[in-house]
């Protein structure tokens, strides 16, 4: 069964009146700063506004402009021994929750995961943080943990449609196709506007082989997602094995120009060039999925193989490969 890469949910934890009356007004302010730094993409920045939010209001004994007036309790930045906490502002959880998709954007999966380990520890029925920590932990190749955690976000809340997704995503993965179609299902009927819940049911329908419902899927989402690029790579997929190789060379000439590094679409491409006897070009593409990802040759000498069977006697089936 083919492999395709998981277009994952993560949530950032927005309150509005949700804060407790011992939250400084200081940690509010950095907080909502270092949000606002999130959503533009500056993750450093990010960090270090959500750091002092996290260091103040996890002081024991701060006035309203957030002075400290006490040492810090062991969820503090620059804590690491609990042991004489005596009161957690809850408010200190959302801190963390953001911060780790920060560390999470920046690649730092270890910190990101502790970040959530603190906030779930702080509010163990906090459904983003479970979410959150199971995107991490799939990045870490943790599937069960990945699983465990977005079965406990939904077992804190049944109607989160971005937990749906991601197991939905999951289980296809796992060649589980009914139990994820059940999933994404639920996701759209809860939320119908997200690209990403569109992508991964598209990779269902591919797995089922019902090529139109997929396309419908991916279209769809680039309807909702104009720039997401393995929407992109997943209707090329399924308009090569419908045989529509000009229209899947189009996707994936998109899939390139929005992610140049994305090494299935130079592969697929260069399989459709091959089946259309540009050789030249096909080679140019191999070359290149080979030289970002050099594991592929076995797999991707294989594939050729199929295609140059293929090209003389039928249309191609099951040619596309793995992330």
């Amino acid at each position: 069964m083919p492999c395709y890469r998981i277009v994952f949910w993560l949530a950032i934890f927005l309150f509005g009146a949700q804060v407790s009356a011992q939250t400084p007004r200081a940690a509010l302010e950095h907080f909502k700063e270092g949000n606002k730094k999130l959503e533009r993409g500056d993750l450093a920045g990010a960090i270090e506004e959500l750091s002092r939010a996290i260091e103040i209001s996890s002081r024991l004994d701060v006035d309203r402009s957030g002075t400290h007036k006490a040492m810090a309790n062991g969820f503090a930045i620059s804590a690491d021994n609990a042991s004489g906490v005596t009161v957690i502002d809850p408010f200190t959880a959302y801190a963390y929750t953001s911060r780790g998709l920060a560390r999470y954007g920046q690649g730092d999966w270890e910190g990101a995961i502790l970040d959530w380990d603190r906030a779930i520890t702080i509010n163990p029925g906090f459904a983003v943080a479970y979410l959150d920590r199971g995107s991490a932990r799939y990045a870490k190749g943790d599937k069960a943990g990945s699983l465990s955690d977005w079965n406990r976000a939904l077992s804190i809340d049944p109607r989160m449609p971005s937990a749906y997704s991601n197991r939905g995503a999951l289980r296809q993965q796992m060649g589980e196709t009914d139990q994820a179609l059940i999933d994404l299902n639920k996701a759209i009927t809860l939320d119908d506007r997200s690209a990403r819940t569109y992508c991964n049911r598209g990779f269902v329908w591919i797995d089922k082989r019902d090529w139109q419902r997929a396309i419908s899927d991916f279209e769809s989402a680039i309807r909702l997602e104009p720039r997401m690029a393995w929407a992109y790579q997943g209707r090329g997929t399924a308009r090569m094995d419908l045989n529509e190789l000009e229209a899947a060379i189009v996707d994936f000439n998109r899939v390139l120009e929005l992610d140049p590094e994305l090494v299935n679409a130079y592969m697929n491409r260069g399989l459709a060039l091959l089946l259309q006897s540009k050789d030249e070009e096909a080679r140019k593409d191999f070359a290149r999925a080979r030289a970002i990802r050099p594991g592929i040759k076995d797999e991707l000498a294989t594939r050729i193989k199929l295609a140059e069977e293929l090209r003389s006697s039928k249309p191609q089936r099951h040619l596309t490969g793995p992330d």
